[in-house]
């Protein structure tokens, strides 16, 4: 079933804020897009015109997604009538954020608006590097981060500037719909996927895909589609139909690791997750393909971070 997002569209909406989240959502197919505003039609920066909205609704499914974009003068776009309207109804909004039966989600300059509706009081969150003296200000129950490409903090999530959105977007195909899912998308529009500052659980299954090799990411699907099996180098390459020493040289170029280390890696991460579902040190390490939890245990050591 498609998960339903709301878009709130005020005039002077960054048009790259609004239709680079939204093109990354529908390219998913996971997602139902539909576009809210006081208003029937807007102006975006670009001059491009979008009518038809649909009103501010009354109410919201549980489990959609309201997307608030930036505006390119937050300073004076967000104290307008449309703005007004538009922050009394996120403020309305707040009781099922809170309870986690709607997820926040703004983009750049879009945090501000949120911020005044009373919805980053006590939650960690960033915005444009132009804004966040300005959000600081406006809004200093927020807690507000530097220097991030995003920041989630339970139901609501905020970003950067402009592009940022699209890796935000990228960020909520893999949490709604899994990485590969993701990688999908984001080879389709051709962007990298970047990580956010302190979100490990896009590493290692994301980390290494910034890349537009086909045969290094035959290879990292072909792995990465069942980490627990014991591949060896020769039935990867032959899979991905490249021989085995052309792939091992292609994966310290454009990864800067080996086969091996790779599959390690994707091997940990299963563990954690094993670990994380409730089962010991040694039964999460057989189920990731480890031969046991000492081996595991080494594996953990060699990627500690120094």
């Amino acid at each position: 079933m498609q998960r339903d997002v709301f878009f709130i569209t005020l005039p002077g909406a960054l048009a790259l804020d609004l239709t680079g989240p939204a093109e990354t959502l529908r390219l998913s197919g996971h997602f139902k897009l539909h576009y809210i505003s006081p208003l029937n039609e807007v102006e975006l920066t670009t001059g491009l015109v979008v009518s038809r909205l649909l009103p501010l609704p009354s109410e919201l499914p549980d489990g959609s997604i309201i997307m608030v974009p930036g505006v390119s003068d937050s300073a004076t776009q967000f104290d307008t009538h449309p703005a007004r309207l538009c922050r009394d109804w996120l403020a309305a909004q707040k009781p099922a954020i809170e309870q986690g039966r709607l997820q926040l989600v703004c983009i750049c300059s879009g945090s501000l608006l949120a911020g005044m509706a009373g919805l980053l009081d006590g939650y960690q969150c960033t915005s444009h590097h132009d804004v966040i003296s300005r959000l600081r200000e406006r809004v200093p129950a927020a807690l507000v981060k530097d220097n991030r490409i995003f920041v989630e903090d339970r139901s609501v999530l905020t970003s950067a500037g402009i592009t940022a959105g699209i890796d935000l977007a990228l960020y909520l195909v893999a949490q709604h719909l899994g990485p590969q899912a993701a990688l999908d998308v984001a080879r389709e529009m051709v962007v990298y996927f970047r990580r956010a500052g302190e979100d490990p659980q896009l590493s290692p299954w994301l980390q290494h895909r910034n890349h537009l090799h086909p045969a290094v990411h035959r290879a990292q699907n072909i792995i990465s589609s069942d980490p627990e099996s014991d591949w060896q180098v020769e039935d990867v390459a032959a899979k991905a139909h490249i021989s085995s020493r052309h792939l091992t040289r292609l994966f310290r170029q454009y990864l800067g690791i080996s086969v091996r280390d790779y599959h390690e890696q994707l091997r940990i991460a299963v563990a954690r997750q094993r670990i994380q579902q409730g089962l010991g040190q040694e039964k999460a390490a057989l189920a990731a393909g480890f031969s046991s939890g000492r081996q595991l245990r080494r594996a953990l050591l060699r990627w500690q971070p120094e």
